[in-house]
């Protein structure tokens, strides 16, 4: 969902891990040259979609790296399971709430430019919910712990998964 902390929580894990950093949504900002939000509001969203689904299947290509998507990447079934067979997808669950706690001054997201903000994050998680789950391998309901809390969650569910040495990791993180 938009505001989840998919960006923040990302680009410390990929510290942690060693790996790069991409965040979907300005990869296709770097190829449409402008703002999502002035491309969403000219082109419209399925023009958007379009280009945020050719980006994903890039960046799932590049291996080895923690990506940021953005909050509807997961609205296209193709997307969907481009991400799950070529990742390790991890939702970071928040509730519509928190979701506008964070967001309510939020003048950049087209789809929360609306009069009734937190009726459409609910709306939107009502309808995303499901294919978060679907898409992810990993769910963390973030509630409101503290990045770091965030980071070493996720970092504790790829080691128990057998997909990362933390003390590895870890040994990095703090070395850096």
């Amino acid at each position: 969902m938009p505001g989840s902390g998919k960006s923040t929580v990302g680009k410390l894990l990929a510290r942690q891990l060693g790996r790069p950093f991409l965040d979907s949504d300005k990869e296709v900002e770097r190829q449409i040259g402008e703002t999502i939000r002035t491309f969403f509001e000219r082109e419209g969203e399925s023009a958007f979609r379009d280009i945020e689904e050719a980006v994903l299947s890039d960046l799932v290509r590049v291996g080895a790296a923690v990506i940021a998507t953005g909050g509807g990447a997961i609205l296209r079934q193709a997307a969907r399971r481009c991400l799950h067979a070529n990742s390790t997808v991890v939702y970071l669950r928040t509730r519509p709430e928190e979701l506008f706690r964070r967001l309510r001054h939020d003048t950049r997201r087209p789809l929360l430019q609306v009069d009734d903000p937190l009726a459409r994050l609910q709306e939107l998680f009502a309808f995303r919910d499901p294919l978060y789950v679907e898409t992810a391998h990993f769910v963390i309901e973030t509630k409101r712990p503290s990045v770091a809390g965030l980071v070493n969650t996720v970092m504790m569910q790829l080691e128990m998964a057998g997909m990362v040495d933390h003390m590895r990791s870890l040994s990095r993180f703090e070395g850096s």
